[in-house]
């Protein structure tokens, strides 16, 4: 049995968090939240993961710049951990916008969880 991937997910809102978490559990991965950007640059600090959920309106730090600082990192690990926004794309972003952002990919709210299941695969598998 291989060890079992280590999601983070930046989000604020409870009732995405919970979610989330049960369908990551479903498919064996462990699941972190962090309920702004701030949260998710200390976790980032103290822990290692596979991958980043990224909601994109947070307080304290939005996901914009919390991903802009992840990039910077001087861990090459680190910053070059895949990273997908989760938005409800108030501000229209394109695709092609997303990834000069630095998101890797972009998942669309309301979340539907097997699209959020077949991207989270699409990047560990």
């Amino acid at each position: 049995m291989s060890e079992s991937k280590k999601i983070l997910v930046g989000e604020d809102s409870s009732i995405i968090i919970n979610l989330t978490k049960n369908v990551l559990a479903f498919d064996n991965f462990q699941m972190k939240a962090a309920r702004n950007g701030k949260q998710v640059l200390e976790l980032l600090e103290k822990e290692e993961f596979d991958l980043i959920l990224m909601d994109i309106s947070m307080p304290v730090m939005d996901g914009v710049e919390c991903t802009r600082q992840i990039r910077a990192l001087a861990d090459q690990t680190k910053s070059k951990l895949p990273i997908i926004a989760i938005s409800g794309n108030i501000h229209n972003y394109t695709p092609e916008e997303f990834r000069r952002l630095g998101f890797d990919d972009f998942l669309q709210k309301p979340l539907n969880y097997d699209k959020v299941l077949a991207t989270v695969k699409k990047f560990l598998s």
